[in-house]
Parts: structure tokens; C-alpha cells; sequence
């Protein structure tokens, strides 16, 4: 591949979180981190991943305004005053200042209509930034601590999800919270065989915009991430509906 095809390639920003690292080197310090299946997703799918650290919210939009496309990953749960719930004993620690970062580059993304991929606690933020709510513990979903469990998901014809995966699929999943009441404008694009909806997205003449309850970086199927790049693709080009 060329310099000059490189350079076509859609620049995907994915959030990533401050945790203190281990080492570097001599050194114990905070890092901005993000598990490498994610940027290897983007890579696998065509695109080019650039990683997103926290900022101040109000920084949102200028640092959505030079990308392609945006996926928000992974992580812990979202706290409960954002979507109006009192905190159940097994919701885990609040993450204030994370949950603000990211929900004010959704609200950024959808603004000017970026497409957006939410990854497991990026779908919940999503559906909570639309006015939606969370069940705060879901059982049968998360595997061995540290080990990720596997289930199936089956699409709901007609929906973008659908486009991208028709066939009902094994995915990879490590979570205990879910979506509840969805939000604004979403609709559930898929689900578990115990009915939980496994995929939210808005209606298909809106842009692109898709969340997901388990984790593509974590598994073999590219095909979630490549429809995102060919989005963010067709909006860089001036062509995203």
C-alpha cells in the first residue's frame, strides 16, 4: 500500500482512561491507557486509530472536529446520578471525571453527526448521554474475574447492526450492567438469547451510530469496526448521511 492510500484512510479516535502504571522503567507514574485490541481493531479494519486521553469536556468538540470517526471503549461502570438511580451495593466506584470526558465527545459526535461506535460501557454511556437509563446488575454475562465469557447475539432485521452482522453471532462479553429504558431516539439492534439488548442504535436514516454491549476487540470478527470505518470513510468524503 502507498503513502498516498494511507493517507485515505479515516482517522478513528477511542477514548482511553488515566490508571497508574506499573512502571516505565525506573518510573511510577499515571498513564493514559487502552487495551491494544482496540487500536489493532481499528488497524485490522482499515483504519487509523488515534488514542483520545481525558481532557476538559469543554475540549470535546475541537478534538471531534479532527476525527473521522469516534469509538468510546470499554470500562467501568457509569455512576448513577447520571441517569437519576441511587447506587446498588454492586455497582463498582465512580469514575466522575472519565464519565464527562466521554459522554461530552458523544454529545460532541452526534452534534455533528460523527459516526460513533460505543463498546460495552461506551453503548451505556451513549443510551444514558440519549436520556436512556441502566439495570445497575445483570447476572449470567460476565465471566471468571478477568476472563471473558462468550454468548450469542441475534440482530433484529432491517437495522444497521443487522447490515453489518446478519447471521445470529458468538461474541465476546465481561459485563453486569445493562440497558434499561433506552434512550432518545435509539432502538435495540440486537439481543441475548435472555431477551437483554446486546445493540442500540438510532433509526436507519440517521447517521452512523452504533453501540454494542460486548467487546470486538476482544474477539476475531472485524465487521463491526469496518462498518464504522467505511462511515467514517464516507463522512470524511462528504458523503455521510
Amino acid at each position: 500500500m502507498t503513502a498516498k492510500d494511507d493517507a485515505r484512510r479515516p482517522l478513528i479516535g477511542v477514548s482511553t482512561y488515566l490508571e497508574a502504571a506499573t512502571r516505565w522503567g525506573v518510573w511510577e507514574l499515571e498513564a493514559a491507557l487502552l487495551p491494544a485490541g482496540y487500536p489493532r481493531l481499528v488497524q485490522r479494519a482499515g483504519g487509523l486509530a488515534a488514542m483520545l486521553p481525558p481532557d476538559a469536556p469543554d475540549r470535546a468538540a475541537e478534538t471531534v472536529a479532527r476525527l473521522d470517526g469516534l469509538v468510546i471503549a470499554g470500562g467501568p461502570d457509569v455512576e448513577p446520578v447520571r441517569y437519576g438511580a441511587e447506587p446498588d451495593p454492586r455497582t463498582g466506584p465512580p469514575a466522575p471525571a472519565r464519565d464527562a470526558w466521554e459522554l461530552a465527545l458523544i454529545e460532541a459526535a452526534l452534534a455533528v453527526r460523527l459516526p460513533l461506535l460505543g463498546i460495552c460501557r461506551g453503548m451505556q454511556l451513549l443510551n444514558v448521554a440519549l436520556g436512556g437509563t441502566l439495570v445497575q446488575h445483570l447476572d449470567g454475562h460476565a465471566g471468571t474475574a478477568g476472563v471473558f465469557g462468550t454468548h450469542t447475539v441475534t440482530a433484529v432485521p432491517g437495522t444497521r447492526y443487522a447490515a453489518a452482522v446478519p447471521e445470529p453471532a458468538t461474541v465476546p462479553a465481561y459485563h453486569h450492567q445493562a440497558v434499561d429504558r433506552l434512550g432518545s431516539g435509539l432502538v435495540a439492534s440486537a439481543h441475548a438469547v435472555d431477551g437483554t439488548v446486546e445493540a442500540v442504535e438510532p433509526p436507519p436514516t440517521a447517521h452512523w451510530v452504533l453501540g454494542v454491549q460486548w467487546h470486538p476487540e476482544m474477539g476475531e470478527d472485524p465487521r463491526v469496526m469496518r462498518a464504522l470505518v467505511r462511515a467514517a470513510a464516507a463522512h470524511a468524503a462528504g458523503a455521510c448521511r
